[in-house]
């Protein structure tokens, strides 16, 4: 398996496994991803240098952002809030390798990056119906902080989105 940043080369492969990703998970009534969000920032991420995939024989496995802020951050108490952090985003694993350890796999990825850039804090957030997600960022040693971020998507729709984070440096 190779963990590296994605290339333009890998966005219709990407597309295609969180086209699958979204549906397995509106099936499991975790419909918090739709057809616009987060493909639609691949593209970006790809040119900002924030996406990286997991890949083995050119099939994606997992990807995921790594970026510098995040819209709720001011929304939640870090346990320090001045520190820098990385924010871990559009986090997904192909749905043919569920429970294979994937995820796993990608979260120590993202720890070790974020502590090589010498970056203190790996920060995220995720909705509360997520179940399958704060299972594993729990099982991982991320801590859940105080605070929700209320994430308005539109007029009828509000994620309600705790804060995990873990300290890179131990």
């Amino acid at each position: 398996m190779a963990f590296r940043l994605a290339v333009q080369s890998d966005l219709a492969n990407l597309q295609t496994v969180f086209k699958e990703l979204i549906k397995e998970m509106a099936q499991n009534k975790v419909d918090i991803w739709d057809d616009i969000y987060p493909i639609a920032y691949f593209e970006e991420d790809i040119a900002k240098k924030q996406l990286y995939v997991l890949t083995e024989n050119n099939e994606i496995l997992a990807a995921l952002a790594l970026t510098d802020t995040d819209p709720g951050e001011n929304q939640v108490t870090w346990q320090d809030p001045k520190a820098k952090a990385l924010y871990l985003t559009r986090f997904g694993v192909n749905p043919h390798y569920h429970h294979q350890g994937i995820g796993s796999r990608m979260l120590q990825e993202a720890i070790r990056v974020t502590r090589e850039r010498q970056i203190p804090y790996l920060r995220l957030f995720v909705v509360d119906i997520n179940q399958p997600a704060i299972q594993l960022y729990q099982k991982n040693g991320f801590n859940q902080v105080q605070g929700i971020y209320n994430e308005v998507i539109d007029e009828e729709l509000t994620l309600k989105e705790y804060g995990y984070e873990i300290n890179t440096f131990f």
